[in-house]
């Protein structure tokens, strides 16, 4: 598995997959959520809708991970998932270190050999660019660990800022 680190918008990658930095209502926020529920069109608010109503009632627990159509995005998936928020007092660093995990995992089961993150948690969340940037590299180690042959080619981390994309870059030793 190849990783990548660069300077960039999620919603352009042409991967199979892309991560969303979600809220646990799933109806979209801001940040990366509501720029991926922009760049989908009305049709990932609809999924996400449909989420909630057959499976997800009470909206997707903080470190979990489920997946819609990707709609008009140039990816065939996204992957939702729930970064803990610093600032409602969700300062353990295992349910960051899940979001992670929990999307590589759901990532194998979708058959997808591309994946695309952001830096899940940090900005409107509050964790620091290290914590999270640790977190993922704590979640690709086991990943890797526990299948060393998963399809994943290539996990690359698209990062809004030269400030973030330095500190991943340093973290992950890319």
């Amino acid at each position: 598995m190849r990783i990548s680190v660069l300077q960039g918008d999620i919603t352009q990658r042409r991967v199979d997959a892309v991560v969303n930095a979600a809220n646990s209502s799933l109806l979209g926020g801001g940040g990366v959520d509501g720029a991926l529920h922009r760049a989908a069109g009305p049709e990932l608010l609809e999924a996400c809708r449909e989420l909630r109503a057959a499976r997800l009632p009470h909206g997707l627990q903080t470190g979990a991970a489920v997946a819609t159509p990707a709609f008009r995005l140039p990816a065939r998936w996204v992957i939702h998932t729930v970064g803990p928020n610093r600032h409602a007092g969700q300062t353990n660093p295992a349910l960051l270190v899940s979001c992670f995990s929990e999307s590589l995992r759901l990532a194998e089961t979708l058959d997808v050999r591309e994946l695309a993150f952001p830096a899940v948690g940090a900005g409107a969340y509050g964790w620091s660019a290290g914590a999270v940037a640790a977190a993922a590299q704590e979640a690709l180690t086991g990943f890797r660990a526990a299948h060393p042959a998963a399809g994943l080619e290539l996990v690359e981390f698209v990062l809004r800022t030269a400030e973030v994309e330095a500190v991943f870059r340093d973290v992950l030793g890319v």
